[in-house]
């Protein structure tokens, strides 16, 4: 694997013109993935020790962080991220921070599960970001209090050790550790400002929660569907389809480029394990003028096998909510929606319950990460 680029140093100072003229960045090799730090699958800072020019919260905002050079508050300039005052020494003859000093905040995952990659952001933290991070990950269960996860008995697992970092970039880090985790703690070393942070794996549910559930949306990122692969991903991302809640806009669906061929465009899913499909949503919310006409359903049971369709092509109305009962329930392990000849849709919901094999895999890779 390409070793991961890695920025450091301050960037010049702001000139003028396109605030990311400048922006260090790179082809992370973990992207693909879903961010489980998504505030869609309901993700959230819930504690920091400081935050005294820019809130915690910030963070995880979806989009990239914005900067205007003349917004200023009586705290001094608000940048769009997560900002500390800056620290200082014990006294006049130590008036620099201690090599320990450090700032932090914890971060609850939107959906539990192994992280693969993480992007700790400094988007317009020029001559302000933190000389080093470094982050560590836990995972309890239920829903704990930041003083539960700050007691002295709870044992971090270090995802990113303290890490000289750059201003003014996306400093990516490859994760090694095949665990289940639930919540992050994201330290600066000993002060400064992040814009975004983004953490890049893979959803590992728990088996129990499905179980009780019976019926589920079974290719749903929460419950630990994802998208293998995609026709087209010009216009938005194939993973919309199965984020939480339906579309609120077009651009929060997955639309493709106008087709000039006889081709047609599709997206090709994995359930979160093998399951028999019972009912299908295929949504179009908020696309208009560009919903696909058509669409198909094809499943298949393992990787490589053939596809056997389950849904015949059919006819679909501009931003409107497709509901289809099956005759009878489905199995698959992988499903590929086809439309046609291009467009797009918001949302997939394929409704049913885990089979047997399925669920006892999904138990037995719970309890293998650590559940």
């Amino acid at each position: 694997m390409t070793a991961i680029p890695h920025f450091t140093g301050d960037a010049n100072p702001y000139g003028g013109g396109d605030p990311y003229a400048d922006y260090r960045t790179a082809d992370f090799p973990f992207t693909h993935l879903v961010d489980l730090a998504d505030r869609r699958l309901g993700a959230g800072v819930i504690a920091a020790n400081d935050e005294f020019f820019a809130e915690r919260e910030n963070l995880l905002k979806p989009e990239p962080a914005h900067f205007d050079p003349e917004r200023f508050g009586h705290k001094g300039k608000i940048m769009d991220g997560w900002e500390t005052r800056r620290r200082r020494g014990v006294s006049a003859a130590r008036p620099h921070p201690a090599d320990e000093d450090h700032d932090w905040a914890l971060v609850r995952l939107g959906a539990p599960g192994i992280v693969r990659g993480i992007v700790v952001d400094t988007a317009h933290f020029r001559g302000n970001y933190p000389q080093a991070v470094s982050v560590e990950a836990v995972s309890l269960p239920g829903s704990p209090s930041p003083e539960d996860l700050c007691a002295p008995d709870v044992k971090w697992t270090t995802l990113v050790p303290r890490t000289a970092v750059g201003g003014h970039a996306a400093n990516g880090f490859t994760v090694d550790a095949a665990q289940r985790f639930t919540h992050l703690r994201v330290s600066q070393h000993p002060d400064g400002g992040i814009a975004r942070l983004r953490v890049y794996g893979e959803v590992a549910p728990d088996p129990a929660w499905l179980t009780a559930l019976g019926t589920f949306d079974l290719v749903a990122l929460e419950n630990g569907g994802r998208v293998e692969d995609a026709s087209d991903r010009f216009y938005s991302p194939a993973t919309n389809t199965i984020q939480p809640g339906r579309s609120h806009k077009m651009d929060d669906g997955w639309e493709t480029r106008r087709r000039r061929d006889r081709g047609n465009d599709w997206i090709h899913y994995h359930l979160v394990e093998e399951a028999e499909i019972r009912a299908a949503e295929i949504d179009t919310a908020y696309l208009k003028g560009n919903s696909a006409g058509w669409a198909s359903l094809s499943v298949r049971d393992t990787a490589g096998g053939a596809w056997t369709e389950m849904l015949p092509r059919t006819r679909l109305q501009p931003d409107t909510n497709h509901r289809f009962v099956l005759p009878e329930a489905v199995r698959a392990a992988e499903v590929r929606i086809d439309i046609y000849p291009d467009g797009g849709i918001s949302r997939l919901r394929l409704f049913g319950s885990l089979t047997g094999q399925g669920a006892a895999r999904l138990a037995a890779r719970h309890i293998e990460l650590g559940g």
